[in-house]
């Protein structure tokens, strides 16, 4: 099992405060540090700092790490048109020696588009825009460098493009693609993604999820066009302490009113969290991301990578 950090700086974190939990999580041996990519947080009120962009932060963070992977989970096709975003990625994956990954997804969250001035289209019409963006992006990493791109949607055109800057990975950065559409996700995660997530649901809806993008991948010929197998991961919400009072103190902002979905998270003792990413390992999951709540309990990650890496890396 392969197991990242995931943080949610949109809640309050500034970039050093990101910068320290990076550094934690490579020397404690875990295998990436992704973030969410978000401009406001969920709960009623903003919380200082405010917001940092996924796509900066992860530049610096590029230059100040050696090991761990990089990435977002995920970007929204809303905040960056898909040429300057390939761009972006490309070079932070130079930046880094080639360890970034590119989550994308629709977006969701509309409050944070009015406040910001930022279209937020229907539902179908940013399902387009998605795949539209993943067809843009693969197309330029994936075109040879004497080569030009072009590319003729509904919502993006492009013309004679050249393919540069060049990721360091090939053909190019890997693409996470995650949600519980049951329609469109599955059929845009099989023919682009590398990794599909589940994120934050229970074992039982992820394996249905799981189960619908392999159908779906089988259905399009995705090994016999030569891709290889989707990675399937899963996101976990963890609050565990060595005693039940200190497990539900960091489960205490899952109480306060948010617009997110709801969850499953993992409340209790290291080996509950152990128990959880066994029973995912047991439906096919090979990559674990971690959502730790607050981004300052550095404790908590040093708890989990102590009682819970050596258990699960195994699996």
């Amino acid at each position: 099992m392969r197991v990242c950090v995931f943080t949610e700086p949109h809640r309050g974190a500034t970039y050093d405060d990101q910068l320290r939990l990076a550094r934690l999580a490579e020397d404690a041996g875990f295998e990436g540090y992704l973030r969410a990519d978000h401009y406001q947080a969920m709960g009623p009120e903003a919380v200082p700092p405010g917001p940092t962009d996924a796509w900066i932060t992860l530049a610096g963070l590029a230059r100040e790490t050696s090991r761990i992977r990089l990435g977002t989970l995920v970007s929204s096709v809303t905040f960056r048109q898909p040429a300057p975003l390939a761009i972006a990625v490309a070079q932070v994956d130079q930046m880094s020696g080639g360890r970034v990954e590119l989550g994308l997804g629709t977006g969701w969250y509309q409050r944070e588009h009015v406040s910001y001035g930022i279209p937020f289209p229907p539902t179908g019409e940013r399902f387009d825009i998605l795949a539209e963006q993943l067809a843009v992006i693969s197309g330029l990493w994936g075109t040879p460098v004497e080569e030009t791109f072009s590319f003729k949607g509904e919502h993006y055109q492009l013309v004679d493009a050249p393919p540069l800057p060049r990721p360091v990975q090939v053909p190019g950065p890997p693409i996470i693609i995650g949600g519980r559409g049951p329609k469109r996700t599955p059929e845009i995660a099989a023919r682009y993604a590398d990794e599909f997530n589940m994120p934050f649901k229970t074992v039982a809806e992820s394996k249905g999820a799981f189960e619908r993008v392999q159908a779906v991948a089988e259905k399009l010929g995705r090994a016999e066009s030569g891709k290889s197998p989707l990675v399937l991961s899963a996101g976990i919400v963890v609050a565990v302490g060595r005693t039940d009072a200190e497990a539900q103190r960091r489960a205490a902002p899952l109480h306060v009113p948010s617009a997110l979905p709801p969850e499953d998270p993992v409340v209790g003792s290291p080996a509950q969290l152990v128990e959880r990413i066994g029973e995912f390992a047991e439906i096919g999951v090979t990559r674990v991301h971690l959502r730790f709540i607050e981004i300052s309990d550095v404790d908590h990650v040093e708890l989990v990578a102590s009682e819970v890496l050596p258990q699960v890396v195994g699996l």
